[in-house]
């Protein structure tokens, strides 16, 4: 990586920062008025706080055309209503694929609630801003943790329930990556996972909301996310490493069989997760398909680019 490309991810990086200082200092204002226990206080206080983030994601985008600007190939459904409340799920690879989801989908759905761990809460001003802008802090209980306190079980299930309530009031649209953590061939390879190009999903959380949300939720965005030239960090996609992003998008009615009680009813969790391992296939074929069309283009282009033999 050159010095230029390097001192201009450190400016990219600059003008970021200053731009979540800068609108972090409006979202965490209203987010402390929200505390006042009034429902009319709380819903002005949310789109106030919303169109805050909203403005605060342009202003990245901003950063991104000018410092290091990205192609991006976007296929399938761009049919979006900002009065409609959606399920956005998505391959997991690099942080940088929230930027991606960000972008694409920022003034065309109600804002993106990703469900978030709860160490992350205490992540540097970030974790304040999630807080203030009521996005969902999932805690997850190791089965060593149930089995010393067995109170436990069912607490994480609670969290999302009460997080989820919430989002009732107004369109919103609640992100989940499903895989649960960010996709790498050691953990490929440690799950023995039966994609070839992503983790086992994990159906819990997902459901979880849905029976939260009841019918106020009844549209499922799958988004699939390929990054041509290599999987960027986020310093490397500051730094211009990467040109070129496909992303495609497709929308779909949630059926009612992805709803019902995914604790208590064994055969709707089976069920359930045969639906999402489904969805889980048919993207592993799509990615597939961009890694087979890549490796054909390279061939091809090295092969174009070897010289000609001298008769």
């Amino acid at each position: 990586m050159s010095l230029f490309s390097q001192l201009k991810g450190s400016l990219a990086f600059l003008c970021y920062l200053l731009n979540t200082l800068f609108w972090a200092i409006p979202i965490l204002f209203f987010g402390i008025i929200k505390l006042i226990p009034l429902k009319i206080i709380d819903k002005i206080c949310s789109y106030i706080t919303d169109n805050c983030a909203s403005a605060w994601i342009y202003g990245n985008t901003l950063t991104e055309k000018i410092l290091h600007p990205v192609t991006f190939e976007i296929t399938g459904d761009t049919n979006f209503d900002r009065k409609q409340w959606y399920m956005v799920i998505a391959n997991h690879q690099s942080w940088v694929d929230i930027l991606v989801l960000q972008r694409i989908l920022n003034g065309k759905i109600p804002f993106l609630k990703f469900f978030l761990k709860q160490e992350l809460l205490y992540v540097p001003v970030l974790g304040l801003v999630w807080w203030a802008l009521d996005f969902p802090f999932m805690r997850r209980f190791s089965n060593a943790q149930l089995k010393k306190n067995p109170k436990l079980k069912g607490k994480d299930i609670e969290i999302t329930r009460k997080a989820c309530e919430k989002f009732k009031t107004k369109p919103v649209s609640v992100m989940n990556f499903v895989e649960g953590t960010r996709f790498s061939q050691s953990k490929h390879d440690k799950q023995s996972s039966s994609f070839q190009h992503l983790l086992k999903p994990k159906a819990g959380g997902m459901a979880f909301a849905l029976s939260a949300m009841g019918e106020h939720i009844n549209k499922l965005v799958n988004v699939t996310i390929y990054y041509p030239e290599k999987v960027p960090s986020f310093w490397e996609y500051l730094c211009g490493q990467t040109t070129h992003i496909k992303v495609d998008i497709k929308i779909t009615d949630i059926p009612p069989t992805m709803r019902g009680d995914y604790i208590n009813d064994r055969q709707f969790k089976i069920d359930f997760q045969e639906q999402l391992n489904q969805f889980w296939l048919n993207k592993d074929k799509q990615l597939q398909q961009y890694y087979s069309s890549h490796s054909a283009k390279e061939s091809l282009s090295t092969k174009s680019c070897k010289p000609e033999k001298e008769v």
